[in-house]
């Protein structure tokens, strides 16, 4: 798959690879912070299948695929996900980045669009995995987009892996009926082996939670404090300390994602005060969040943090 073109810009460009040569361009458009998330710059091309532009970095295999939806956006998702998890052999899923078209309306079949992917995901785990198939189940994030493709980008890795859960959040893959006719299928977080007392850890789409019920519906400051909680928590139960292994990561890539862009300089401000260090990489972007009264969503990706 080419690199995405000038005429999408100002969107998010996910870097898997060289940009002269590969690239996903989302339709996420940046408010603030850097125009494109590069975290595995030294990727290589590896191929194509079932709709994914493969590569390769060392242990990891990263990749990314985008659909166009007609009318079933349920089985689109089932289609891309059963493609996905049966070509990564014996590569672990680490980590997947969900844009959603339109994800909070109503799907033709009258169902959310988010739960209508969210049912074609957890059909495609139980099918390749069986009923065991939530621990399969890795960091993710899943916003809306302004496009009519649904996109993914992933990262898989060779060694070994392991998925955390927030002690203060019900696992997403555990909700009750009321979040839809199947749960969520992923984890909290993803930390990755990478060998030489070293981790890559993946923080998922975190937001205004708790247990399974939203927090402060449609009040995004009070929503931002409750996330930068769950961060906290998810932080400590992966191993790396209240903020995120600050001073101890090589780098720190965060994506924050709000519904309202005239949210921005109020979330940018506190921030910048209770999260974000100098050197992070940041990128503020205009995305609706998987529930409809939520308004904010924090992602963190550490891809090497030196262990103690």
């Amino acid at each position: 798959m080419p690199a995405p073109s000038s005429s999408i810009l100002p969107h998010l460009e996910v870097r898997l690879g060289p940009v002269e040569t590969t690239g996903t361009g989302v339709a996420c458009p940046v408010l603030a912070g850097e125009q494109a998330e590069s975290l595995f710059p030294r990727a290589q091309a590896a191929g194509c299948s079932g709709g994914f532009a493969f590569y390769q970095s060392g242990d990891w295999l990263l990749g990314h695929a985008a659909v166009p939806i007609a009318a079933d956006l349920e089985e689109a998702t089932r289609r891309l996900y059963l493609g996905l998890l049966r070509a990564l052999g014996g590569h672990l899923l680490a980590r997947v980045w969900n844009y959603v078209p339109a994800i909070n309306a109503q799907s033709a079949a009258g169902l959310e669009n988010y739960r209508a992917f969210c049912r074609g995901r957890s059909l495609a785990f139980e099918e390749q995995f069986g009923a065991a198939f939530p621990r399969h189940a890795p960091a993710a994030s899943a916003v809306g987009c302004e496009d009519d493709r649904l996109s993914l980008v992933f990262a898989a890795h060779a060694g070994a892996a392991s998925h955390v859960e927030n002690p203060r959040q019900l696992p997403a893959y555990a909700y009750p009926p009321e979040h839809g006719p199947r749960a969520p299928t992923f984890a909290r977080a993803t930390r990755v082996d990478l060998g030489t007392r070293r981790r890559a850890v993946f923080i998922s789409g975190t937001a205004a939670i708790r247990g399974h019920a939203s927090v402060a519906p449609g009040r995004t400051l009070p929503q931002l404090e409750c996330t930068l909680e769950n961060l906290r928590e998810i932080s400590v139960a992966c191993g790396l300390g209240p903020d995120l292994a600050a001073g101890c990561a090589e780098e720190r890539f965060f994506k924050v994602y709000l519904r309202h862009a005239e949210d921005l300089a109020a979330v940018r401000a506190r921030l910048e005060d209770a999260l974000i260090r100098a050197g992070d990489r940041v990128t503020y972007l205009r995305a609706d969040i998987c529930r409809a009264e939520l308004n904010v969503e924090i992602e963190a990706t550490l891809p090497a943090v030196a262990l103690e």
